[in-house]
């Protein structure tokens, strides 16, 4: 079964008092968003219960206050540099955030090209935008940064840049991504707000790791999985503990960078009493105090990261990623003692390949796929890839009959919905791998629905499939991955290519 652990209701009600309360200290606030925004699955995974679009949702019942300023790195620009999750590049997911933004009613603002450098993709993104009525600001690199405070400081620094005019109490400033410029733009502001005369403050708002919770509760090392490639490594912080005697979790990053930003704050205000002591202080994040079911998120949160090891291991298989990234993965698994077999969807997928293996006529040597979708009353099915569908298909297939409780011997596909796809795939697109994956399949039972009452049946019982689990015993293109997504479902995959092809994937 699904146990929830987490209090979205409460969540939403505690989080928003609390950033009313940090604005009410200011005449403005520069909230800086870390992580996502909306579609923030790795926190629903990990903390079950949370609302993907809980930011967003937050958001939205503060529009009135709010604005956006969104932040984006000239070098990932230039350098094409794609969002993983997505499989998109940052300047398509620049204009993605900002339709997200104005669907929640959100006023975005401005987009700030941060470390502009007279990069040629910069400069397109920025006529693009500007054709569609949106101000883009170009900020070159902070001179004096990081050594020359009084450089930094000055008409030389932060005042070479363009200030922002906003218009609202709380001005959220986020990226696409990590190393976006984001603290320096909330920093320039603070600069250009101060020597206008305005009272302006700055806090951060990420939800991981959780401040409150152990520092080595599965879900905070589950954060430490999600950002292996980045090295972000989760620690006591320092500042806190020296100043309240108190034991809080935060980040590498942010505690080395905290004696700068202090410093800095310390020159923008023209005073030592700052209102943080430690880089804790600075967040706003208020997740841990929303948990009721420890033992349900410890669960959730060990198989994220057993889902992590999976993922960091097929990314290193394909070449897309390190031999480090993959063995820190692997080595906060041995840290909480887990295995790979901790994931039943994996054991059951791997033992399905090895009974029908054993089957008479088999070639052992032959490529066998399989797939296995645990159902929500913990019931796992399994599904292969074959000439007419791939695994992951085939189990989606599996997984649906099962909870319209549709008897296994029956097909659900007509052949009106199937062959004329295979005909096209084949005969006139000329794939050389035909097999329907899982969005055709879908597309064929929803059009077989039509005429087919035990198909619209199967149909309905997709939104059921959200917060399963599901394992795949070789590596998963792009569109199979983006149908579990799109459906909720968290997947891994073994390292292993699904064929001996180079370029063409089934």
């Amino acid at each position: 079964m699904h146990r929830k652990g987490f209090d979205r209701g409460q969540y939403l009600e505690e989080q928003s008092r609390y950033i009313i309360e940090r604005i009410n200290a200011y005449k403005k606030l520069y909230l800086e968003f870390g992580g996502k925004l909306s579609g923030d699955l790795h926190a629903m995974r990990v903390l079950p219960g949370f609302d993907a679009n809980a930011k967003i949702k937050l958001l939205h019942k503060l529009r009135d206050i709010a604005e956006v300023v969104i932040c984006v790195y000239a070098g990932d620009l230039e350098h094409s540099k794609i969002r993983g999750d997505y499989g998109i590049t940052y300047d398509e997911e620049v204009m993605r955030m900002i339709d997200d933004f104005r669907s929640w009613e959100l006023k975005v603002n401005s987009v700030v090209i941060t470390r502009f450098n007279d990069e040629s993709a910069a400069k397109s993104l920025k006529n693009i935008l500007e054709s569609r009525g949106i101000r883009v600001y170009l900020h070159t690199a902070t001179r004096g940064y990081p050594v020359d405070i009084d450089t930094i400081v000055s008409d030389e620094g932060y005042g070479k840049n363009d200030y922002i005019e906003t218009t609202k109490p709380l001005v959220v400033v986020t990226g696409p991504g990590p190393s976006s410029g984001k603290l320096a733009t909330c920093l320039s502001q603070l600069y250009h707000e101060t020597i206008r005369g305005n009272k302006a403050g700055y806090s951060k708002f990420e939800t991981f790791p959780i401040w409150n919770l152990p520092l080595k509760h599965p879900v905070n090392i589950a954060y430490e999985a999600a950002t292996a490639d980045l090295k972000d490594v989760n620690m006591i912080d320092p500042f806190h503990l020296e100043y309240y005697n108190e034991s809080a979790v935060n980040y590498n990053r942010d505690v080395d960078a905290f004696p700068l930003l202090r410093r800095i704050l310390n020159k923008i205000y023209g005073s030592d009493e700052i209102p943080f002591h430690s880089p804790t202080d600075m967040g706003v994040n208020r997740a841990g105090f929303c948990i009721y079911d420890d033992e349900a998120i410890v669960a959730a949160a060990n198989q994220e990261i057993i889902r992590r090891y999976f993922e960091a291991a097929c990314s290193y298989k394909k070449g897309q990623s390190s031999l480090e990234t993959y063995q820190r993965t692997k080595l906060l698994m041995e840290e909480l003692d887990l295995k790979e077999e901790d994931r039943a969807v994996v054991v059951a997928a791997r033992q399905y390949v090895e009974l029908y293996k054993q089957r008479p006529g088999v070639d052992p040597d032959d490529n066998i796929v399989a797939a296995a979708l645990e159902l929500s009353d913990g019931t796992i099915v399994t599904g292969r890839g074959s000439e007419l569908m791939t695994a992951t298909a085939a189990c989606l297939l599996n997984g649906i009959k099962r909870l319209a409780n549709i008897n296994d011997e029956l097909h659900l596909l007509s052949p009106i919905s199937i062959d004329p796809m295979y005909h096209l795939k084949k005969d006139v697109l000329k794939k050389r791998e035909t097999a329907l994956n899982s969005s055709e399949v879908l597309m064929a039972l929803a059009i077989s629905a039509a005429t087919n009452t035990m198909a619209a049946l199967a149909l309905k019982q997709l939104n059921k499939l959200k917060a399963c689990q599901a394992h795949v015993t070789a590596i998963l293109n792009r569109a199979e991955k983006d149908v579990y997504r799109s459906l909720g479902i968290d997947v891994s995959s073994d390292p292993i290519f699904m064929s001996k092809n180079l370029y063409y994937e089934s």
